[in-house]
């Protein structure tokens, strides 16, 4: 994380400092299968103190490209490995002064390859169908936007 303060010129308007936080980047895999359910993790995040379903995924190295974070987090978190993958969306999820980019890409042909190699965050692994994933984000059961966590 960068914390720092810039010096600001918008076209058009006057100059000035704005505090500025920059954070690592994202990588997260929206895995599908052939039965178009999609591929979650139920998680805990500390900070919160609550439970939810999340993608895999993981910070990006600043030496790294997105793709070559998401595709070892999969493996390690999952088991599986896609055989094909797009970059779906990249985004930023944060408002005004945080520079926090998230690349979110879509794997197909899952293969399963061993068991996961990282649990330390991870209780359940489950093939969600893809199309109760709206309505869980807007209900609170997912770490996806909409409304907060139960």
């Amino acid at each position: 994380m960068w914390l720092g303060q810039v010096d600001v010129e918008v076209p058009g308007a006057e100059r000035f400092w704005h505090h500025i936080v920059r954070l690592h980047r994202a990588a997260l895999m929206v895995l599908v299968d052939d039965e178009d359910r999609v591929l979650m993790l139920w998680r805990h995040r500390f900070l919160a103190d609550r439970w939810g379903w999340e993608l895999p995924g993981g910070l990006v190295d600043d030496d790294e490209e997105p793709i070559d974070a998401a595709q070892p987090e999969l493996e390690e978190e999952t088991g599986y490995r896609a055989g094909r993958v797009d970059l779906l969306i990249e985004f930023q999820p944060m408002v005004r002064s945080v520079d926090s980019g998230y690349h979110v890409f879509i794997g197909r042909d899952p293969e399963k390859i061993g068991e996961p190699t990282d649990t330390s965050e991870t209780t359940r692994i489950e093939w969600i169908p893809l199309k109760s994933v709206p309505e869980m984000s807007w209900r609170g059961t997912s770490g996806m936007p909409g409304r907060w966590w139960r």
